[in-house]
């Protein structure tokens, strides 16, 4: 068992997987100096791990009571995974503590079978947490809360790996999410330096 932080050791990797210099176009049309895609990480065997246990622990420590965690496919796909499966085991060691069920938004309705635009949990009234990778404009993050909204669910939370701090991003979603608090492992600027200390290691 180590003394660090699930969250601390996943900056680590985050910085060593996710985290690039150089000249990119972002999907809000902008560009930047560095690039963060954190399905590197969350799709890792270990990094997945970490991103589940994190996000369990920024929950409780803002005392979040939720019955599942959801967000816009595919970036919150393994976030998804990974936080639920946490809670599973989490509630192996503490007898009591809550399971957090699963749900993916797709981005629009399926053409076929039921047409559903939720998959897994979906209950009408059900407090849930939404959940990103990055976020840089919101956009995802804020179709993630309307979809889970028009189903019925209540959002008690919204959770993104990674903060970009653009300009308008973090505004528009807190606007979407109303009193639901918008919470976040770290920012951009932060695996940015645990990256160019690793650099110089």
């Amino acid at each position: 068992m180590t003394t660090q932080t699930h969250a601390r050791q996943l900056l680590s990797i985050l910085a060593r997987l996710s985290f690039s210099l150089g000249q990119f176009k972002l999907s809000s049309g902008g560009t930047s100096d560095y690039y963060v895609d954190c399905r590197t990480t969350t799709l890792n065997a270990e990094g997945g791990r970490l991103t589940g246990h994190a996000v369990l622990e920024l929950l409780e420590a803002h005392n979040i009571q939720a019955e599942a965690v959801g967000g816009l496919t595919m970036g919150a796909d393994p976030i998804v995974s990974n936080v639920a499966t946490a809670s599973a085991w989490h509630a192996i060691s503490t007898p009591g503590a809550p399971l957090l069920q699963g749900f993916l938004v797709r981005k629009a309705e399926k053409a076929h079978g039921t047409g559903r635009r939720i998959e897994g949990f979906c209950r009408q009234g059900a407090r849930v947490v939404i959940v990103d990778d990055v976020c840089t404009t919101g956009a995802s993050t804020m179709d993630a809360i309307e979809a889970a909204r028009e189903a019925g669910m209540t959002v008690a939370a919204v959770v993104c790996i990674v903060e970009r701090e653009e300009a308008g991003g973090r505004p528009a979603v807190e606007a979407a999410a109303g009193e639901a608090p918008f919470l976040r492992l770290f920012t951009a600027n932060e695996v940015r330096a645990e990256h160019v200390h690793q650099l110089q290691q």
